[in-house]
């Protein structure tokens, strides 16, 4: 993996885990725009990480919600 997209990987988990913390949900774009006035490059790197983890997130929770939805339909009513 090349700096940049070390870098770039670095960055998005800790920025993801602040958001999760705190609840800013647009701290990625206060983020990316600092790094965009040095490295237009790193900027792109940057947010292609965060979409992907975000993303990866929506989905993860999208499928637990389908299961937890299938195992109750199967469990038989009291």
């Amino acid at each position: 993996m090349s700096t940049m997209q070390e870098t770039a990987s670095q960055l998005a988990d800790d920025t993801i885990k602040i958001m999760e913390q705190s609840g800013d949900d647009r701290l990625h774009f206060e983020v990316a725009d600092l790094l965009g006035k040095s490295s237009q490059t790193l900027e792109e790197a940057y947010l292609t990480e965060v979409r992907v983890r975000m993303a990866g997130k929506a989905a993860r929770a999208f499928l637990h919600k389908k299961a937890k939805a299938l195992v109750d339909a199967k469990t038989p009513k009291a």
